[in-house]
């Protein structure tokens, strides 16, 4: 009796009409055409191999240093960029900065030679010094999001370029600790895991491999959001904000073969960037000749970078304003909701010229 009456409540709590409504709605959401992304004017002002760098002009121009956003090579940088309202870009050009993003495009098989050491010396120096010349400015404020930080402080290690602020958003320094499947670092450091073999006969990471990664790394949450999905179908401003995210999640580039291979070896493996021995074209990148003011923001719901990855920059550089902020935030939430640009503002504004 006791099971049939449980069995009777269940069937009750059941609202079969909301349900049907419910599957119908993710039914939709899945089969309708992609969302719109890039909503903030800009223009192209420098463009190298599948490289582009994109000026966003400020709506009122406030401040006499441009921000230059370096993002990650694992992703595209449209999240910064998302939805209007939200737009990291249209946050910091309404708040009346200059901005620049170097996109680094999708390489292809003929780019597997392109290494770390290319693309800050030969892509993003350049940009810099592009940048610089378009802007008329004699500084920047250089910003770097995850992996795109690490690049960022790598060149503000060795760049001749003016660089008056440094900002590095969820960027993993320290590589000695790794999110993801413990077995997946004892292989790649005990040299069970042989990534220059795989790059031999790939070439590069393919796309669906680097998006392999990110769900072994996240997972059960990378695969969560469908089950949001179920439960807030029916919320339309959830739902667009889903799909958005759900489009960024699966639209992964290939990771250039060279570059990748330096990544694990030498950052990875060997941790050289913590320990001032990784060496880009001839020239020692050690962390002690950042002295540009430096803030450092890790989120405290980050599930790919922790902030032991982070916090030891701080001790690493010369500089001596800098500022380390934990954010109520996800690794990719920091960007998706607009956070970043305010956080940029709140400290960026004290730290470049007004007009």
């Amino acid at each position: 009796m006791a099971v049939e009456a449980l069995f009777r409540e269940f069937v009750q709590a059941l609202d079969y009409e909301k349900d049907m409504r419910r599957w119908k709605h993710v039914g939709k959401v899945l089969s309708e055409p992609e969302p719109k992304v890039g909503h903030t004017i800009r223009t192209e002002v420098w463009r190298k191999n599948k490289s582009i760098l994109w000026h966003y002009p400020a709506k009122q121009k406030k401040y006499g240093i441009p921000l230059f956003f370096v993002y990650s090579l694992f992703n595209k940088p449209y999240i910064l960029d998302i939805a209007p309202k939200v737009s990291v870009m249209e946050g910091l050009t309404n708040r009346g900065y200059d901005v620049y993003l170097l996109d680094w495009g999708t390489p292809g098989y003929e780019d597997k030679n392109i290494g770390l050491d290319t693309y800050i010396q030969k892509y993003l120096r350049q940009a810099v010094r592009r940048a610089l010349r378009h802007s008329g400015a004699d500084e920047l404020t250089l910003v770097g999001y995850c992996l795109g930080g690490t690049i960022a402080s790598i060149y503000a290690s060795i760049a001749e370029e003016p660089i008056k602020n440094l900002i590095a958003a969820t960027v993993p320094i320290d590589f000695s600790t790794m999110v993801g499947p413990d077995k997946w670092a004892e292989g790649l450091r005990n040299g069970d895991i042989n990534i220059d073999r795989f790059i031999e006969v790939y070439g590069n990471v393919p796309s669906s491999y680097v998006e392999a990664i990110f769900q072994a790394v996240t997972t059960p949450i990378y695969f969560s959001h469908y089950a949001s999905l179920l439960n807030r179908a029916d919320d339309e401003k959830y739902v667009d904000k889903w799909r958005r995210m759900n489009k960024w999640t699966s639209d992964h580039v290939s990771f250039a073969g060279e570059a990748f291979k330096q990544l694990i070896n030498d950052l990875f493996i060997e941790n050289k960037l913590v320990k001032g021995e990784l060496i880009i074209e001839n020239k020692t990148a050690d962390l002690k000749n950042i002295k540009s003011n430096l803030l450092v923001i890790s989120s405290s719901k980050d599930q790919l970078v922790l902030e032991a990855q982070s916090l030891p920059i701080m001790d690493l550089v010369s500089s001596k304003d800098k500022t380390y902020k934990i954010v109520e935030a996800g690794h990719v939430s920091l960007a998706l909701t607009g956070l970043f640009a305010i956080v940029i503002d709140e400290w960026a504004s004290t730290r470049s010229k007004l007009l």
